[in-house]
């Protein structure tokens, strides 16, 4: 184990993990995969990349969430309305317990980080 865990061009990746499908669709059937990065002692904070198949689902974020979107295409619109609108190239935090309804339109990949 390196003391400094990284990933070099994460768009170029192509070791990635299958973890399955957004358990809270509402329509389609995104289907999510990634790599970690770090997992920290008990989960307390994770890092990695995300990538996510099209598809629309209710979205609860259970912890702080800064996320480095690189490609594709979603709009998160949070309970109270907010639009928020996702291009490659987009940094975005999700604050513990934002809840609202996602839809990817274009297969998106991002590189995150939850503590």
């Amino acid at each position: 184990m390196t003391a400094t865990p990284l990933m070099r061009k994460p768009l170029d990746e192509t070791d990635l993990k299958d973890w399955g499908t957004i358990p809270t669709m509402i329509e389609g059937e995104s289907k999510v995969s990634g790599k970690l990065i770090h997992k920290g002692p008990d989960g307390q904070s994770e890092c990695g990349l995300w990538i996510c198949t099209p598809g629309k689902w209710n979205c609860h974020v259970t912890r702080d969430e800064f996320c480095h979107f690189l490609e594709g295409r979603s709009t998160y619109v949070h309970e109270s309305g907010e639009v928020i609108e996702i291009t490659p190239d987009t940094a975005a935090f999700f604050p513990q317990d934002w809840k609202g309804v996602c839809t990817v339109h274009e297969t998106i990949k991002k590189v995150y980080m939850i503590r």
